[in-house]
């Protein structure tokens, strides 16, 4: 095992090789944040995701702590041991060739061989990237939600039309359902990488893990027998509900789980919602769609209109009269 110094001038030299704009994000709370400087006794950082630009030191004596942890330990450095603040710490010690962060087992290690980094790609598109379309129906049911509600005063939704407020309607409709089954995958997956009670933040909010407890009453002879025998009469229950089995426990000494099959499931609940950053994010949206020319934007506006035309021909209101008059007047 090499001793700090080396490891930490080893450190040094990987932080000053980055690249420019190189991101970097912290395993537990995952704020992203650069490094702007890298001195003897310290590491310069600054947060990308706070409301304020907010530079940060980060010490060399306090690397050296979580150093000595990280090589102490058997099996890698509990994360969750870390102190308030010091999340920051190991995503710079994973630029190190020999340290690594295992989000899955929640700890840092040192490794033999190569090893991972918590460096992100850059966010921002470039000029240059071709913008790909997801392969995603609630891509498509947005894109059309977003060209009807630029095309309709839908301030006032009284002064609407009704095919317009059909087609709204479809489309919210539309892109409620699929936002959901792709919020339910999303969950499916987001179960596995969050610990309980941890808020995990990311650009717009935070998600946390918790638990749902679901209680449902056992059968009726099982319930009526518990409570007789705990001298509830029979007809202070009867028909057993949750009501009264609830205001039964209260008095007497039955365990809860005698009288209720009693299961807990877990979900991702939404903690926080960052509307200032969503506004921003959005407008820069608008300024992009907004600076579009050439062929690739004409493209987007052609498919988006064949795509709205095919919404309109399923959604347009026709009265019953008028299949009657077509239906009449023959070929």
């Amino acid at each position: 095992m090499a001793p700090f110094s080396a490891s930490w001038h080893t450190l040094l030299e990987e932080l000053d090789s980055l690249a420019e704009g190189a991101t970097l994000i912290t395993p537990l709370s995952h704020d992203r944040f650069r490094v702007d400087d890298v001195q003897e006794q310290r590491v310069i950082i600054q947060f990308l995701d706070r409301d304020i630009d907010e530079t940060r030191p980060l010490q060399r004596d306090q690397f050296e702590t979580m150093y000595r942890r990280i090589t102490d330990a058997y099996d890698g450095f509990e994360l969750d041991r870390l102190p308030p603040d010091a999340d920051p710490y190991p995503a710079v010690w994973s630029v190190h060739p020999r340290f690594e962060i295992d989000e899955d087992r929640g700890v840092i290690v040192e490794q033999e061989g190569p090893t991972s980094t918590q460096l992100i790609e850059s966010e921002e598109p470039t000029g240059d990237e071709e913008r790909t379309e997801p392969g995603l129906q609630v891509y498509s049911d947005a894109l059309l939600l977003i060209d009807a509600l630029e095309r309709h005063e839908v301030d006032v939704l009284e002064a609407l039309d009704t095919n317009a407020l059909v087609n709204i309607y479809t489309l919210l409709s539309d892109v409620q359902r699929s936002a959901d089954d792709l919020r339910q995958d999303v969950r499916g997956v987001l179960l596995d990488r969050l610990h309980h009670d941890q808020p995990v933040a990311g650009q717009y909010g935070s998600v946390q893990r918790t638990s749902r407890r679901n209680r449902t009453l056992k059968d009726d002879e099982t319930v009526v027998e518990k409570m007789e025998n705990a001298g509830i009469d029979r007809e202070r229950i009867t028909s057993v509900d949750n009501s009264k089995v609830d205001e039964a426990l209260d008095v007497v000494e039955v365990a809860e789980s005698e009288v209720y099959d009693i299961d807990e499931s877990e979900y991702v609940r939404k903690a926080d919602v960052d509307e200032d950053r969503k506004e921003t994010r959005l407008q820069g949206l608008k300024d992009q769609l907004a600076a579009a020319e050439g062929d690739e934007a004409e493209e987007l506006r052609e498919e988006i209109e064949e795509l709205e035309g095919r919404i309109e021909e399923l959604t347009e209101f026709k009265p019953g009269t008028k299949f009657h008059t077509q239906a009449d007047s023959g070929p």
